[in-house]
């Protein structure tokens, strides 16, 4: 890649809503904002592969607010705060006032004096995760404006139960990379599939960020997962503009052979059912613990019924010349190596494990991107003075 071509995509795009915006939601943004967002994620990694200081920032702070467990995530936001010069400081709920009842509200405030960004991940119950974040916005706004915050800092979702938009826009940053172009997407099939899991609670959101972002630039989307394992339905409605506005097309099919025939791209994973999964956020609400791990073991044994759910050489033989780019956002369920029987056969795994890498290399570099675009009011001087001006990341 060339840094002048990578900052020069920037000319004659309207991006000028993401900043001192939130990003929550891809399906929020426009079309040029989200080509922005490849535009700087791209220069952003030429200037650290150049040995070139990204640091827009002196000193300053990024809150990581994890209500999940994570690995990718949770290290990119790291990676992308320290690359722009900002330090990174873990909020813990379970050692903070909030065990003792602190109010969203104070919280939202305390932990804002002196922070630049905040990442927030919230996946876990549906209808709980997208609202929270919404919430602890708008009181950061509040006291923004009722100067209690010299500055307002901006949010980036790290997962929410809609969407996953840091994981969606890497993943589309690892196929504008694989096939040499976003208008080289145009016309691909690319099949988000469900798979089997010996687990049965994995979000929603992924597949549902997968359908709602690459719809947007012309693919042709299939939706595949067994009888009862629908996704919301706002993020196919979603999936369903987009694919009628970009030219492409997005169906639902109940079967992942369908799904795998002919595609240039797959991303088979295992999701939970969007009204099982309903039904759970309401138990919980309801603390009603015996009747949770009641409908546990009823979705363990329904998953069980479909254990032919899985990437299999054979399966993956069927795409475009047997040759199909092989995504996930892991950790994968591998048969025979992290359970008897997953998401994928070993083999499958193993043969694609350097491009999985690659495809999570890229979530650093999205976010760091979303971070700048929020914080840089002119993005396309900053990035030139960063390349003519800014000195050594590393004195090697």
């Amino acid at each position: 890649m060339d840094f002048n071509a990578a900052v020069g995509r920037l000319a004659g795009l309207d991006y000028q809503g993401l900043h001192q915006e939130d990003f929550l939601l891809t399906w929020d943004k426009s079309e040029d904002e989200l080509r922005a967002v490849l535009a700087v994620a791209d220069a952003l990694r030429l200037l650290r592969e150049n040995n070139r200081s990204c640091r827009i920032f002196d000193s300053g702070l990024a809150i990581s607010l994890f209500r999940d467990n994570s690995t990718r995530t949770r290290f990119s936001f790291a990676s992308a705060c320290n690359l722009l010069g900002l330090e990174v400081q873990d909020f813990d709920e379970g050692s903070s006032q909030v065990a003792h009842g602190e109010t969203v509200r104070e919280t939202a405030t305390m932990i804002s004096f002196m922070a630049d960004v905040i990442g927030i991940r919230d996946d876990m119950f549906i209808g709980k995760g997208h609202t929270y974040m919404t919430e602890f916005a708008d009181h950061l706004t509040e006291s923004h404006e009722a100067g209690v915050l010299e500055q307002r800092p901006t949010l980036v979702s790290l997962q929410s139960d809609i969407d996953h938009p840091t994981q969606s826009m890497a993943d589309l940053l690892h196929l504008v990379h694989e096939f040499g172009g976003l208008e080289n997407l145009r016309g691909k099939k690319l099949a988000m599939t469900w798979a089997y899991s010996p687990s049965y609670g994995k979000p929603l959101s992924v597949p549902q960020g997968m359908i709602g972002l690459m719809t947007r630039f012309g693919m042709d989307v299939v939706l595949a997962h067994p009888p009862g394992y629908d996704l919301m339905v706002g993020p196919r409605e979603v999936a369903a503009r987009a694919a009628a506005a970009s030219g492409g097309s997005f169906i639902v099919t109940n079967s992942m052979a369908e799904a795998f025939a002919g595609a240039d791209v797959v991303c088979a994973k295992s999701w939970a059912p969007f009204a099982a999964m309903e039904e759970r956020a309401e138990l919980h609400s309801a603390g009603d613990t015996a009747a949770i791990r009641a409908l546990e073991r009823w979705l363990l044994a329904q998953n069980a019924d479909f254990r032919d759910w899985t990437t299999t050489d054979e399966l993956m033989g069927t795409t475009k010349d047997g040759s199909a780019r092989y995504l996930h956002p892991l950790p994968a369920d591998i048969t025979g190596v992290s359970c008897a029987a997953g998401e994928v056969d070993a083999a499958v795994f193993d043969r694609y494990r350097v491009p999985l890498y690659k495809q999570a290399g890229n979530k650093p570099y999205a976010i760091a991107a979303m971070i700048f675009l929020q914080k840089v009011a002119d993005p396309m001087a900053t990035l030139q003075q960063l390349w003519s001006s800014a000195g050594p990341r590393w004195q090697q």
